[in-house]
């Protein structure tokens, strides 16, 4: 047992860090998942400038990702509707009414250059076997940007899950240029959806958001949604307002869907009813109005972490400078080697090196002729000659040695030279460099990338608060069942189906339930009262009871304001009797005493407003000792 035990917890740690690290969380330095990165490795590797089929694209990316075509078309979809890396062809799908793509035999893309731009540099990209072995992919890429906050992203791993929302693009890359000069900059979401957003409650990636439909109002007759809140479509927000109505919590007349490429969502209202009746409803009952919560998890240095924008910012302004640092390493490098490489073959052409070569029967002595020629112009050449130098140098061909333009090479040289003196100095203010970069990037991309949601403040509407009360509450004696949805009895009040009833009954008990199709309470109910805050406030209730153990009467006068949902609390003290109660704020309490020998008096009046308002823990003020015969309560 011991060792299944073991066994048991050793694959599920396997397993729950396999999808946690190559699953479900993207990596903060490229904000890719695994089958994202795979993708667009794949995208990348058989990029020729033309659309390859989508049901082809899957193919190659088989080779890497060991999870079937099914996940790789549904992720592809998905990530090419981003509009950011992958251009499309073909049915996508609608982001707006949720309609699904194509089958990726009919549909193609291919990578866009600003994915080469800012991702794409395998001189940089560290490689490791894929799953097979037999090919290699990328662990992440140089992504010159934080793609995981312009992308969002969205993970449910092994005890952990992340929720990333999308934010603009330019927005992100000025962030990040703000970022470099020692400046912050806040960074709020932004989606493809539009609509509006209210962040108060937004901690940097963390917390929450409140998201609603952007609602043209200007009819007092109909309304049209323009704009949805991020993670609805029209068939959801339809179907969620189809569904209020069917519940009787808002009134529409009917619904027109007339989406393309811009969201026009048409509800025309019922007689009678108007937009401002509708609207907080709209947000209160449906999907016009949501509630986001989320968590910006990442996978850094190999686990996962929690982070924040402006961390998330900060990472990729150091990633920045030290990808374009490396880049222009890996170009000056370049250019040294082929500014050698033209200083050897000038000095060979010009000075006639090939010359020495002509009597020379061995390889051995062909090479050595051509490096003891190269002796008088070491000081040119600044570096050690290779084999692969004097291979290259013997390869050319007569022809162009014939042609040989020597003012075109030394324009060449000259323009190696330039060039390397501009990297020098890039590289000695990389952050002006990097800054110089973003500036490109935003300037080319602005026009691509306008914010789509609204900054704004507003509060959520709470369903209690927007719900009509249409629903009239019934009390029936006989069966004792209370509710909406009683056929007889006698009818109470109108409700809504969020609000709560105070029953008091005859046994001096009390409790406050919530309304409900038919609930029953059984039959000894005296009273109903709508249990809202302002209501219990103006509501006392007078009750008179007797002592069972000292038969002496009591008057009690309080207000029930607090209460726990569906508790049975005890108007009556302990020991007690009910045998009167009312509501009225005035009033007079007319007893009356049984007939006994030397008692004069057989009836009294008190009025109810000379008792003052007590807790409900209160005993109350005694009224008289007598034996009473009957009690009345009359209005004043």
């Amino acid at each position: 047992m011991a060792y299944v035990d073991k066994l048991f917890n050793t694959n599920f740690l396997e397993y729950a860090s396999y999808v946690i690290k190559d699953r479900a969380i993207p990596h903060i330095d490229d904000g890719l998942k695994p089958v994202q990165r795979r993708i667009l490795h794949s995208l990348l590797e058989i990029d020729d400038g033309k659309f390859h089929k989508v049901a082809n694209v899957v193919g190659h990316c088989m080779k890497y990702h060991p999870h079937g075509d099914a996940s790789i078309g549904s992720a592809l979809v998905v990530l090419a509707n981003k509009d950011l890396f992958i251009e499309k062809q073909g049915n996508f799908g609608n982001i707006f009414t949720g309609d699904e793509a194509s089958a990726a035999r009919y549909i193609e893309c291919r990578a866009l250059p600003f994915a080469k731009r800012m991702l794409y540099n395998p001189e940089l990209t560290e490689y490791i076997p894929s799953y097979d072995g037999r090919n290699r992919e990328p662990v992440v890429f140089p992504a010159k940007m934080p793609v995981v906050l312009v992308q969002g992203a969205e993970g449910i791993a092994v005890g952990m899950s992340t929720r990333i929302l999308p934010h603009n693009m330019i927005e992100v890359l000025q962030a990040v240029k703000d970022r470099l000069r020692g400046k912050r900059r806040e960074l709020l979401p932004d989606f493809p959806t539009g609509g509006l957003i209210d962040a108060s409650a937004y901690d940097e990636g963390l917390g929450s958001v409140l998201v609603r439909a952007r609602i043209d109002t200007s009819d007092p007759k109909r309304l049209v949604i323009r704009e949805l809140p991020f993670g609805t479509t029209t068939e959801s927000l339809i179907a969620s307002i189809e569904n209020a109505a069917r519940k009787g919590k808002i009134k529409v007349g009917a619904i027109n869907d007339y989406t393309t490429e811009n969201v026009e969502i048409e509800i025309i209202l019922p007689r009678g009813v108007y937009t401002q009746d509708v609207v907080d409803a709209l947000y209160a009952f449906t999907d016009c109005e949501q509630s986001i919560s989320v968590n910006l998890l990442v996978i850094r240095d190999k686990l996962p972490v929690a982070m924040k924008v402006s961390e998330v910012i900060d990472h990729h302004a150091k990633q920045l400078q030290a990808i374009l640092k490396k880049e222009l390493k890996i170009e000056l490098g370049h250019l040294q080697d082929r500014l050698h490489a033209r200083t050897l073959e000038r000095i060979f052409i010009e000075e006639r090196l090939y010359k020495r070569i002509e009597d020379k029967d061995t390889q051995e002595k062909v090479k050595r002729a051509v490096l003891t020629g190269f002796e008088p112009f070491m000081d040119e050449i600044k570096r050690e000659i290779t084999e692969e130098d004097l291979e290259r140098l013997l390869k050319i061909p007569i022809r162009r040695i014939s042609l040989y333009d020597i003012n075109k090479a030394k324009r060449e040289v000259e323009e190696i030279l330039a060039r390397i003196k501009e990297i020098k100095a890039h590289l000695k203010d990389i952050v002006g460099y990097a800054e110089a970069f973003l500036d490109k990037v935003i300037s080319d991309r602005a026009n691509d990338f306008p914010r789509q949601t609204e900054m704004t403040s507003f509060s959520k509407v709470e369903a209690r608060s927007a719900a009509a009360r249409n629903l009239s509450l019934r009390y029936d004696g006989n069966t004792g069942y209370l509710g909406y949805q009683v056929s007889g009895g006698k009818s109470m009040f109108d409700v809504s189906e969020f609000d709560r009833v105070l029953i008091i009954k005859k046994d001096g008990s009390y409790s406050v339930h919530p309304v409900s199709e038919k609930q029953f309470v059984g039959s000894g109910v005296l009273n109903v009262v709508l249990a809202e805050k302002e209501e219990l406030s103006n509501v006392t209730h007078t009750i008179i009871y007797r002592n069972q153990e000292s038969k002496q009467l009591y008057i009690k006068r309080t207000v029930i304001d607090k209460y726990i949902l569906e508790k049975s609390y005890d108007l009556v003290p302990h020991g007690g009797k009910l045998l009167a109660y009312t509501t009225r704020s005035r009033g007079v309490v007319h007893l009356t005493y049984k007939p006994k020998p030397n008692l004069r008096v057989l009836e009294e009046a008190f009025p109810i407003e000379d008792y003052l308002v007590k807790g409900t823990d209160a005993r109350g003020v005694r009224l008289s000792t007598k034996e009473v015969k009957k009690i009345k309560i009359a209005a004043k």
